[in-house]
């Protein structure tokens, strides 16, 4: 039984959508643990005081849900079919072109959920999409689903790193993949190199450094001056230390509706974000994750990428 409901929960789970489905048994992690812990005691993490929150439940998912015994884990692609035109324009993280992915996956999950009872019976589950302490990329890993790159991305050898990823953790007793991918990055260090702000480096990301950190997790009136050239006019996340992984190479356009910019959003140009009034946020981003940053922060970024008196167009 335990098989045949394992083959159809990612069978269902490929149906809704989702590129990707892994099983993991849930248990605590002592590695992902001590790694977190010496990322928080370097304050790498900013302002993000949310990271150092229930530390206990975000590394054993156990103590998210009484009874875990699997981690269902999912990949959700991306990769838009076209990039929002980049002349005389800003530039915003390709995960936020379109509808609010927590929404999208969560929705998603949640049917996942309804189906998986329909053939099990009663049990207890809960979704997850970046919005508890879960470490979502470690979990992908431990699923096989990828290995974690040094751009601290998850990455999958056969389709890159454009996806959003969500769990399911359940009492249900599933078939565990319990075969780790390696890691493939070997000697490359493109991402690294590339990372105008020097975030990354081979002990992993200081957020602090990090532009999309800057741009959406910073919560101060004016970004640090001394990163002030290096932006090249993001002014919501960015998708540098993605866009110049070789992996990055196999990324597939998706085909989900609700994550493809809308027509206002594709017609901006400079001077429209320069002249966004606040009536025109709340309609242009409608649903949107840009939201995240607020009107006020994303204005401050605006005006911080204007006054730039340099825009590279090769790394720093």
């Amino acid at each position: 039984m335990n098989k045949q409901l394992t083959d159809y929960i990612k069978s269902e789970a490929i149906n809704l959508g989702f590129t990707k489905c892994g099983i993991a048994k849930a248990e605590a992690m002592p590695e992902e643990s001590q790694r977190l812990k010496k990322w928080l005691q370097k304050s790498w993490h900013g302002e993000m005081a949310w990271m150092e929150n229930h530390f206990d439940k975000r590394t054993d998912p156990r103590k998210l849900l009484e009874g875990a015994r699997s981690v269902i884990v999912v990949l959700f692609n991306y990769y838009p079919e076209k990039e929002i035109p980049a002349k005389d324009n800003y530039k915003i993280s390709k995960y936020a072109y379109g509808i609010d992915y927590h929404y999208v996956i969560k929705d998603k999950l949640k049917t996942l959920i309804k189906k998986i009872k329909s053939k099990a019976g009663e049990l207890h589950a809960r979704p997850f999409v970046d919005s508890a302490p879960v470490l979502e990329r470690s979990w992908a890993s431990k699923a096989g689903l990828g290995w974690i790159g040094k751009n601290t991305c998850l990455i999958n050898k056969e389709q890159g790193s454009y996806f959003f990823i969500g769990e399911i953790i359940t009492d249900l007793e599933l078939v565990y993949d319990e075969e780790s991918v390696p890691n493939h990055c070997g000697g490359c260090t493109r991402c690294i190199d590339a990372c105008p702000t020097h975030a990354l480096d081979l002990l992993g990301l200081d957020s602090r450094k990090c532009i999309s950190y800057q741009t959406i997790e910073y919560r101060g009136d004016h970004i640090p001056e001394v990163d002030k050239e290096k932006f090249q006019d993001w002014i919501f996340g960015c998708d540098i230390c993605q866009d110049v992984c070789p992996w990055n190479r196999l990324s597939e356009a998706h085909n989900e509706p609700t994550l493809k910019p809308n027509e206002r959003l594709w017609a901006m140009r400079k001077n429209d974000w320069e002249q966004l009034s606040e009536n025109e946020f709340k309609t242009v981003f409608k649903g949107s994750a840009v939201k995240r940053t607020k009107y006020k922060g994303l204005k401050r970024n605006i005006a911080f990428c204007k006054g730039s008196t340099t825009q590279q167009t090769d790394p720093a």
